[in-house]
Parts: structure tokens; C-alpha cells; sequence
């Protein structure tokens, strides 16, 4: 292990790791991806809030309310009307106890998320969540907005969400337990559906935790102080306040930490270039390197193929560490990813003092509003062809394809059977097709159904995570199989990662990702 000399970064590139894929046979394989991590520099960090886990789960708190105020043409009129807003509450304390007041403005012009988080200097922690646009309605939040009088409703689709600054945060080292997902649902509401904890959890909460992966705990959700929603033909700047006294987090601490942030933010946003700049690299480091690479996926066929083991596949992964001679902004590399991932979900999540965990990723986990619920199955990986007759060609081969169909049917069944375990009814159609990407094709089916009821939230987010499409099959001994193979710290890669909303919740899964970090480690 070594460091590095100041002004040298890690920075990495995104793969389509699904094309590294080995195959022992038709019937039995081990499958292989990536993750990647990198590292960066300074940021300046927001007053700390509280951690919601430590309430009671079973107390609900005092008040949830959205206050709508009047629409402005630009954002530094909006943050001039909340700054307003925000000075009124301060002396006019709501009576109660526990408490999330949001506050938001509309704003006349569609301005991108992504390039209001780059305006704010890197103010920490920080958030992004974007959906897959090139859906119509798909899983995007259609808001119903209001003036100050309750009038004049319409409704967009949210695209977008950018947020700095933590209202309250919701972090624990143990496992994600159904307490947990408890708090996190004590400060959401049907009536506030734009209170959101965006968040993201380990894939396996039961491995030690690495140094890069601390601040992340076991899981780590946050609602925004200061939060940018990006619509279809709008935006909304928005500015959150919560407090519990039960948690030493009263009021008065609550609107100072609310000033202390929103008086670190920008309001004049500028578009940013989407382009790659195409760093120098120093080195390239691969975790486990070639000799262990191979020596692991040896093992894994062995398994396979003994007959007295359950284990049918695995998904094992590396990690690697790129070294650049030149600084990378997360928030300018996730921009540039939004033009590879139209069909996929972009994401950041960064608590304070810690790495920036980034992602472009296709595969949805779950996506909930109110007692609806849909998944997806996604395996088998062909690249793109360079004419549309050899792209059809290629299509053909992979629904054809005996072992990319069992592949398929593994991951497929697992979810259809997960779902049926708290659904009343689940409808898988199509039953296979293919998703196309901008570069490579999976196969595909939609599975959908009706929970019965909705704190099977926390059930189906348990069931579903992991995938055999992350992990292998069957689930547990695949895990185990990982744990005692690799040879770094997962984190969040391959987690679930998105967010918990008043009726409503979404989650991908988080592959083709990247963590930044200030520290560099080299190994």
C-alpha cells in the first residue's frame, strides 16, 4: 500500500462488464464484472444533522407539510423568496416536538439538476438521482404543484434530483432492519410526496467494512436541506427543515444548520460540456490481479461442476484503481455519463467527509407506488452490432442462445418467485425479449404485481436484493461463496441504491459505478 504525491487522482472508466462474462457450459457458469474505484479532493462540509435511526420507530412525528410558494422565472429569485421564507419560520416555530417542514418554489424554465449540483462548490453531503428518461411516464413522479392560495394544479414529470445539505440522515453499521426502514417512513407522507431519503445499501451487510466504504455505514439515506428537482418543462428549488428533541436535534438547531447551508449556495447555473476530456493515466491497478483472477474463477467452475454442491452460478467482481495526473469532478463525470445512459439510471451519493459513490446503471431493482409494484430480469450480454442487420443478427443470437436463456431463467424466476412471496398476483410480460443500450443488449421481461399491503415495502427490498444477476444462485450460498473468494470490500457496488418517498419508492441496482475519494490508496 502507498501514497501518493499531492495533485495525482484516481479516476476510472465505466465498462459494460457484462461482456467479461465466463462460461463454464450451458448448464453451469460463473460470470464475472467490475467494480472501480477512484479519488479526488476537497469539499466544504455542511453542519451535521441528526441521525433518524436513533428515534423511536414507533413514535410518528409531529407534523409532515409541503408549503408551496409563489413561482419565479429563475433559481436566485427562488432562493431569494425560500431565504424569505425560511427567516419567517425561524420566528414562528411550528408547536410541535418532531417535525419536516419542506419548503419549495417553482421555477418557470427546465434547468438540468445535475448542473445545479456542479454550481454549489462541492458542498457536502450531496445527492443525485436521475430515472431513465427515454421512458414515457415509466417510474418518474408525476408532480402536482400549487400556488400559496391552493390553486392553479398541474403536473410534470420529475426527471431529475439534486440535493446538498442533510435535513436528517438515517446511517447504522448493522444490517438494514425493518426498525430502520421504520424511521426512514416516520418522516414521509402521502400528502408530501417530495420528501424523499435518497440513499443506498451495502450488498452484503454482513462483510467487514473497508476504510474507503466507513462513512457509508452498513446503509446511508438522506433527505436534503437544499434540494433542485429537475421537470419536464420546470424546475423547483426546495429547502427542507427537520427536528426531533427526542434526538438532542431541536428547532433552533434545526432552521441555524437550514441558514448555514443555503447560505453556501449558488444560484447561477451554468451548462456544462458533456464531453470526456481524455485524462492521462499514470497506472492501472487491478484487484485481484490476473493470476488470482483466474485462480478464483477456477474455483468457482470446480464448484459448480462438483455434484455435491447447490451452487449453479456466481457472479464474482474486481476492483480497479486508476491513477490520473489531473483532477476529476464526480459531479462533470456523471454529467458526461448522462449522454451513454439515456436508458439507465445516473446516481451520486456522498455523506460528509467521505468518497462520492457514482453510477450509470440499466438495472431497475423495484419500483412501488402505493401497493403497485414492478421489477425487472436482466442477463445475457451482446454488443451492439454497427448496421441494424447485424445488430438484428446479433439479437438472434443471444434469444437463441441455450446458455444465455438459462442465465436468463435464473434471474427471472427468482424475482417472479420473490415477488410472489408478499404479491397477490405477479404478471411477467414480456416473458424475454431484448433491451437495447447505446452499446450492448440484454435480455429482458417485466414482472409486475400487488403487494398486499405496504409494509411489505421493507419485505420486498430484502427478498429482492441480492439478484442472481450481482450474486449467483441459490442466493445464500453465492454469497458466501464471494465472501470467502474476493479480496476487497464490495460497499455499495451492486447494492440497492435510490430512494423511499411517501407512497412511492424506487431502487436500481448499483453496477457500472465508481467511488471518488480525496484519499489516495494505492494497492
Amino acid at each position: 500500500m502507498a501514497a501518493t504525491g499531492a495533485g495525482r487522482h484516481y479516476v476510472a472508466r465505466f465498462v459494460d462488464s457484462e461482456l467479461t462474462k465466463c462460461t463454464l457450459s450451458y448448464s453451469q457458469h460463473s460470470s464475472c464484472r467490475q467494480s472501480i474505484q477512484v479519488f479526488h479532493n476537497k469539499f466544504q462540509v455542511c453542519t451535521l444533522s441528526m441521525n433518524g435511526c436513533q428515534g423511536d420507530p414507533k413514535l410518528p412525528v409531529g407534523t409532515i407539510e409541503t408549503r408551496t410558494l409563489a413561482a419565479v422565472p429563475s433559481p436566485d429569485l427562488a432562493m431569494d423568496r425560500l431565504n424569505l421564507a425560511i427567516g419567517d419560520l425561524k420566528y414562528s416555530p411550528p408547536p410541535f416536538s418532531s417535525g419536516i417542514i419542506r419548503l419549495q418554489v417553482p421555477i418557470q424554465q427546465r434547468i438540468e439538476a445535475i448542473e445545479w449540483l456542479h454550481a454549489q462548490n462541492q458542498i457536502l453531503p450531496r445527492c443525485f438521482f436521475s430515472g431513465r428518461r427515454s421512458r414515457a411516464n415509466g417510474a418518474n413522479l408525476l408532480v402536482d404543484m400549487t400556488n400559496g392560495n391552493g390553486h392553479n394544479s398541474f403536473g410534470q414529470n420529475l426527471l431529475s434530483v439534486a440535493g446538498v445539505g442533510s435535513a436528517v440522515f438515517f446511517r447504522q453499521l448493522h444490517p438494514f432492519s425493518y426498525d430502520d426502514w421504520r424511521s426512514i417512513t416516520r418522516f414521509l407522507s402521502l400528502k408530501c410526496p417530495l420528501i424523499r431519503a435518497y440513499g443506498a445499501i451495502r450488498f452484503d451487510a454482513r462483510a467487514n467494512i473497508s476504510r474507503e466504504w466507513e462513512a457509508f455505514g452498513s446503509f446511508y439515506f438522506t433527505v436534503p436541506q437544499v434540494e433542485f428537482d429537475e421537470l419536464e418543462g420546470s424546475s423547483i428549488l426546495a429547502v427542507t427543515v427537520a427536528w426531533d428533541n427526542a434526538l438532542s436535534w431541536t428547532w433552533d438547531e434545526a432552521i441555524d444548520s437550514l441558514e448555514a447551508t443555503t447560505h453556501q449556495v449558488a444560484s447561477v447555473v451554468v451548462m456544462l460540456r458533456k464531453e470526456a476530456s481524455g485524462e492521462l493515466i499514470l497506472s492501472n491497478n487491478h484487484v485481484p490481479n490476473k493470476t488470482h483472477w483466474d485462480l478464483a474463477v477456477k474455483r468457482a467452475l470446480q464448484t459448480i461442476n462438483r455434484s455435491s454442491s447447490p451452487l449453479i452460478k456466481v457472479v464474482l467482481a474486481r476492483s480497479s484503481r486508476v491513477l490520473t495526473a489531473t483532477d476529476i469532478d464526480p459531479i462533470t463525470w456523471l454529467a458526461c455519463l448522462q449522454v451513454e445512459g439515456e436508458n439507465a439510471y445516473q446516481f451520486c451519493l456522498q455523506p460528509p467527509n467521505a468518497p462520492a459513490f457514482i453510477g450509470n446503471t440499466p438495472e431497475q431493482l423495484f419500483h412501488r407506488k402505493w401497493l403497485s409494484i414492478s421489477s425487472e430480469a436482466m442477463a445475457g450480454t451482446r454488443a451492439r452490432g454497427g448496421s441494424r442487420t447485424l445488430d438484428l443478427q446479433i439479437e438472434h443470437d443471444l434469444l437463441s442462445s441455450p446458455k444465455d436463456h438459462l442465465e436468463f431463467t435464473i434471474v427471472r424466476e427468482s424475482i417472479q418467485n420473490k415477488l410472489e412471496s408478499v404479491c397477490d398476483r405477479v404478471v411477467v410480460e414480456p416473458k424475454k425479449t431484448v433491451r437495447k443500450l447505446r452499446r450492448i443488449q440484454h435480455l429482458f421481461a417485466q414482472l409486475a404485481g400487488n403487494l398486499k399491503r405496504e409494509d411489505d415495502e421493507f419485505e420486498i427490498l430484502s427478498y429482492l436484493h441480492p439478484t442472481p444477476a450481482v450474486c449467483g444462485f441459490p442466493t445464500e450460498t453465492a454469497r458466501l461463496f464471494i465472501s470467502e473468494t474476493e479480496m476487497f470490500d464490495r460497499g455499495m457496488y451492486a447494492g440497492p441504491v435510490g430512494w423511499f418517498g411517501g407512497g412511492e419508492s424506487e431502487f436500481a441496482v448499483g453496477i457500472r459505478s465508481a467511488l471518488v475519494e480525496k484519499r489516495i490508496l494505492v494497492h
